[in-house]
């Protein structure tokens, strides 16, 4: 399967002929098939995998009850395909050096955040001739006589945590002894998030 979910350890960098390629390493690991899902009963087809196993008795639910993991993830698979797997098999990935990827998660929290940070305005007025205070406003907002905002206006508002896609990443290493894949450049999240690994 060339589709996996793992988490963001740190970004380093490794060398390949003499030069230096920045690297996000992303922790992966052997999953187990939950669940599958089918055309018939759930009017599509795919397969559930479960990501960081619940070890305490007293934090399982009853209706956990099989699928005892913090992160459950679907991955949606032809009909064709789904045939291939069975329910409590060992889910691993079939990604290879060198392959092209998209790389799917949510990005850092930046909080609340003005319109100069958020949209990279270029701030009003000049820097002198008193514009005290005035150097990372917003500026006007409205239009004379409509006496009301028009929706989508670009104001100051919540920065980040939102899902992210970026796409042609290659991966240029394979760890399978410490289940980790090294992806050139950066890649969306915070150390530990969820991150989705993507070459279909």
């Amino acid at each position: 399967m060339k589709f996996i979910i793992g988490r963001k350890v740190t970004m380093t960098h490794i060398f390949e002929d003499g030069k230096m390629i920045p690297v996000t390493l992303v922790e992966t690991g052997s999953y187990q098939i939950l669940q599958l899902k089918t055309k018939a009963k759930d009017g599509y087809t795919a397969i559930q995998i479960g990501l960081d196993k619940i070890i305490k008795e007293k934090k399982i639910k009853k209706t956990m009850k099989g699928k005892e993991y913090k992160v459950l993830k679907e991955i949606k698979v032809s009909e064709k395909d789904l045939e291939s797997y069975k329910v409590g098999d060992a889910f691993e990935h079939d990604f290879v050096e060198g392959d092209k990827i998209k790389v799917a998660g949510i990005s850092k929290g930046k909080g609340y955040a003005g319109a100069v940070k958020l949209w990279g305005f270029k701030g009003r007025l000049s820097s002198t001739h008193g514009t005290k205070h005035e150097l990372r406003t917003l500026g006007s907002t409205g239009q004379s006589g409509l006496g009301r905002l028009i929706k989508g206006r670009k104001m100051s508002g919540r920065m980040g945590a939102e899902r992210v896609t970026v796409k042609n990443l290659k991966i240029v290493k394979i760890d399978k002894d410490n289940n980790l894949i090294a992806v050139k450049g950066a890649i969306p999240g915070a150390r530990g998030a969820l991150i989705e690994l993507d070459s279909r």
